[in-house]
């Protein structure tokens, strides 16, 4: 029985560009101690893959968690018959038949608009003016949040997101997160009584009929907007920028050999939104010979197994012919992304399709920038057609 290697990093290089470290880390052997976070990090596939359903040990349950403390305790928190009570009574919002029948609908609805006004203006920073207001526009739909502008899902979203990733103990951070989710809240409390209706699908209305306490369903909804906006925001960016760098791949993409749901796929393999998922070890357990200890802190390092080069060859390639079905950019067990059909459809059927169909000769006109490593996308995207 031994402990995990130390690997020491620098944050900021880390956020820069997570993922020459990575490869180090997993050269090491699957779990590494890293000093500057005081985490353990599991950092390859199988084992996270393994671990995950184990919630007796990676408990989900943290309430001193960063999560927890800022967002209140949604269901990503949550274990077993709890986490299921909530995840059920969401599901009315986040069907598979529900995106089908009813969001993908009013996704296309909120692209075509944004696209009508974006075409004549002959250039933009895309990140913004497309797809973060168009991630944004779909999640005001899906939350129920009606009074909630496009800009302020965004201010939210991106504050809380920072809250939660504040491993170094930031006050501005945190004081930013606190103001988000006071908003939230507010716009929480302007539309509980507006809420309902039989053909309404929003997260306010499903849990509510549900019978879910309003403490839940506000803890839900704040972490709706965190993963829900900068997640497909960040793919859609994404994958517009790496499609215009590798021209090639547009090309077999255009011609129909390869599909945009293949695009998607391949994206958030190489390049995944969601980078980490923290746990907290509940009673000691082995993983080899390393001991992870009860109380221990550790993180599933998602963006590290979705380059694991067991799985994937040319791992660091962006290649969308790739087989990328072995990846977990949704997790890989009873907390798998319950919005990930919603996140499928926004994407790969609707604001990847419509937006090359509309600017189809889309070019980049600068400097892409990128940052991250729990979460991780482009944050520009200067673009001409």
């Amino acid at each position: 029985m031994s402990q995990p290697p130390v690997y020491n990093l620098d944050p900021q290089t880390f956020w820069e560009d997570p993922y020459p470290a990575l490869v180090e880390m997993r050269a090491l052997g699957p779990v590494v101690y890293v000093p500057q976070f005081d985490r353990k990090m599991i950092v390859k596939r199988d084992e996270i893959v393994a671990a995950e359903p184990l919630i007796e040990v990676f408990s989900s349950e943290q309430p001193e968690g960063l999560m927890t403390v800022l967002l209140g305790q949604n269901l990503m928190r949550r274990d077993g018959e709890p986490h299921m009570v909530e995840r059920k009574a969401l599901f009315p919002c986040v069907s598979p038949k529900t995106v089908r029948d009813h969001w993908t609908a009013i996704f296309r609805a909120e692209a075509e608009a944004i696209l009508a006004e974006l075409k004549p203006k002959g250039s933009a920073d895309l990140f913004m003016e497309y797809s973060t207001r168009l991630a944004a526009q779909c999640l005001i739909r899906i939350t129920g949040l009606e009074t909630a502008t496009w800009q302020e899902m965004d201010v939210w979203s991106q504050a809380m997101i920072d809250g939660i990733a504040n491993y170094t103990g930031d006050s501005e951070v945190e004081a930013r997160c606190n103001a988000a989710t006071a908003a939230v809240d507010a716009a929480i409390d302007e539309m509980l009584p507006k809420s309902g209706g039989p053909r309404a699908f929003d997260m306010i209305t499903v849990m509510l009929a549900a019978g879910l306490p309003e403490v839940s369903i506000r803890a839900n909804i704040k972490l709706t907007i965190t993963g829900g906006q900068n997640e497909p925001r960040d793919v859609i960016s994404g994958a517009i920028w790496a499609l215009l760098t590798h021209p090639e791949q547009l090309a077999m993409v255009r011609s129909g050999e390869v599909s945009w749901m293949q695009v998607f796929e391949e994206f958030v393999r190489w390049l995944s939104p969601i980078g980490m998922s923290p746990r907290i070890i509940a009673k000691d357990h082995m993983i080899g010979d390393v001991a992870l200890n009860a109380g221990d802190n550790i993180f599933f390092m998602l963006g590290s197994a979705n380059r694991d080069e067991a799985y994937f060859e040319n791992a660091d390639r962006f290649d969308v012919t790739r087989d990328a079905g072995k990846h977990i950019a949704f997790g890989a067990g009873p907390h798998f992304c319950a919005g990930a059909w919603i996140s499928k459809a926004m994407v790969a059927d609707v604001a990847l399709p419509m937006l090359f169909d509309a600017l189809p000769d889309l070019v980049l006109t600068g400097d892409v920038r990128l940052g991250g490593w729990a979460f991780r996308g482009v944050l520009n995207l200067p673009c001409a057609w």
